[in-house]
């Protein structure tokens, strides 16, 4: 699969929708203009991948509507050389769009068949990530912690103490929270052991898996 110029117009297309649905952040549209979003979908997808629309992937598993990772990447507020966790590295998406923005990316995918894929495909696109690992999101990174800021790709039924303890003073974390569907909450932390907690929305997401030896 190429990427061609019919492709780019199809990107500014997708974030110009985007922009209308009330993402603000102009970096994270530009790299929504940017991502060939196509190349992260089995080819059979290829008409469709410039549509708001999610779409299965390796492992039962989805890339998000775009909206939703233009959303999430928004509430994060990533600067040049943020260190960001991810949970989730699906198709590696959302990890390119992180590192569009600057962040310095750590990234965790559950499903093993799918971090053997994605963690070969970033670098043919020219993303290395700082680290892609196989194992369980709701442990995070406490090797490579604390971060500025994490965000979980997978609804998750309750927020994972030790990602909220891997959050540096005046980080934050995203994360979709529910059962059947999620609600977004972001967490400001504002010292030692207090966060500031927003709820905003619903959304729907695939489960966050817990790793089983």
């Amino acid at each position: 699969m190429k990427d061609t110029l019919k492709h780019q117009g199809l990107r500014n297309q997708l974030a110009k929708l985007i922009s209308e649905m009330g993402i603000t952040d102009k970096n994270v549209l530009n790299a929504l203009s940017k991502i060939p979003r196509h190349l992260f979908l089995d080819s059979s997808f290829e008409d469709f991948a410039y549509k708001n629309q999610a779409f299965p992937i390796l492992a039962d598993q989805t890339i998000s509507h775009p909206y939703t990772v233009a959303f999430q990447s928004q509430l994060l507020e990533i600067k040049r050389g943020d260190k960001v966790l991810e949970i989730g590295t699906g198709s590696g998406y959302q990890t390119a769009v992180l590192m569009e923005l600057g962040a310095e990316v750590y990234t965790i995918e559950r499903q093993n068949e799918l971090f053997k894929k994605t963690k070969l495909f970033l670098p043919k696109l020219g993303y290395w990530p700082k680290y892609v690992g196989f194992g369980d999101g709701y442990k995070g990174l406490p090797n490579y912690a604390p971060f500025d800021k994490i965000i979980v790709t997978a609804g998750a039924p309750f927020v994972p103490k030790p990602l909220l303890a891997q959050i540096k003073i005046g980080g934050t974390l995203v994360i979709p929270v529910g059962e059947e569907t999620q609600i977004m909450h972001m967490y400001k932390r504002t010292g030692m052991k207090s966060f500031e907690k927003h709820e905003l929305g619903e959304f729907k997401f695939v489960p966050l898996l817990e790793k089983k030896n």
